[in-house]
């Protein structure tokens, strides 16, 4: 691909506002990692933020860095990305995060960057510079991430639930209180992992079109790499608390248990995402865990009401995050 003129201010700005992004991701989702084991008093809020932004981190010793490429080559026609598409990406993507944010609303950071990526690409050359290969897996994994966190949450309910019936509730309590510090660290792990290769597709992405690495690298400069987990271990340190109780609480009441089940189905569908390189939502994937969870116990446990109002949320999140995109990408047009 050719590379464009990028100069080095343009580009080291539009570097410092991807790694924002990554920072909000973190502040935005760190609900995600830790409303279950807040909420469930297992953890003080200031403990359990500490505990997932070190394992936000640690991801990187983890995971290979697949979701980066699927976001970095495989979402639109690398030959149409320049700084104004970028810029329009990340700044319709930091909008629609803060108004959520703001709001409340536990929306996918994720799908905010990749419908940001799309109203750019589409404002700039059309929808024929959409790779819908890459586009498809990610809007699959939209219905499957959630399928998922509830299947594998009402699975580890059913199983505890079927192991422990003969033990009394104070001991299972007990012992649970200390098996989610585990499951939750296995959460913040995978949302480490599959969140922070969001940022460093972008980055990278802009590297290549500027020419300062090439198509054919097989990974990100590793300065990227650090750089991104960094900023999201960050963001989850100062955590978003506005989030916290609508995911913990309001979908359905937690004990420990049912904690450690939806954190551990959680994981489990996020480790699988993030090896196959798809780059999901983990707002989406928890949110089906706890369903799944509440729902193993008894349907009517779940307020139906709130989840609904959260899919709307979530069916939104990448058109309107895509608009004001092709906005920001008009904008920038003008600033550059």
């Amino acid at each position: 691909m050719s590379t464009v003129q990028i100069s080095i201010y343009v580009l080291g700005f539009l570097i410092v506002l991807a790694l924002l992004f990554d920072f909000m991701n973190g502040f935005h989702d760190a609900a995600n990692a830790i409303a279950t084991v807040v909420s469930t008093g297992v953890l003080k809020p200031q403990a359990a933020v500490a505990m997932a932004a070190a394992f936000n981190f640690i991801a990187i010793l983890v995971f290979q860095v697949k979701v980066a490429a699927t976001i970095g080559k495989g979402t639109i026609d690398p030959s149409v990305v320049d700084h104004y598409v970028i810029f329009g990406a990340l700044i319709g993507a930091i909008i629609w995060n803060l108004i959520t944010w703001y709001y409340g609303i536990p929306s996918s950071s994720s799908h905010a960057l990749i419908g940001g990526l799309v109203g750019a690409a589409v404002a700039k050359a059309g929808t024929g510079a959409l790779i819908s290969a890459g586009l498809l897996k990610t809007i699959l994994f939209i219905v499957l991430s959630p399928l998922l966190g509830f299947f594998f949450g009402s699975l580890m309910m059913i199983l505890v639930s079927w192991l422990f019936v003969r033990t009394t509730p104070r001991r299972v309590d007990k012992w649970f209180r200390r098996m989610q510090l585990f499951s939750a660290s296995m959460y913040s792990l995978g949302h480490g992992g599959n969140d922070a290769q969001k940022t460093m597709g972008i980055i990278w992405m802009l590297l290549i079109a500027a020419g300062y690495t090439s198509a054919s690298d097989t990974t990100p400069p590793f300065w990227v790499i650090l750089s991104c987990y960094t900023a999201i271990g960050l963001g989850t340190l100062f955590g978003g608390w506005r989030i916290v109780k609508t995911m913990g609480q309001k979908i359905t009441k937690l004990k420990p248990v049912g904690g450690f089940c939806a954190e551990t189905g959680g994981a489990i569908t996020l480790f699988l995402a993030t090896s196959l390189g798809i780059p999901v939502s983990t707002t989406h994937t928890i949110t089906g865990a706890i369903v799944g969870v509440g729902s193993a116990k008894k349907m009517s446990a779940v307020r139906w009401g709130v989840a609904g109002n959260i899919v709307w949320a979530w069916i939104f999140t990448i058109p309107a995050s895509a608009f004001m995109a092709a906005i920001a990408w008009w904008i920038g047009t003008y600033l550059f």
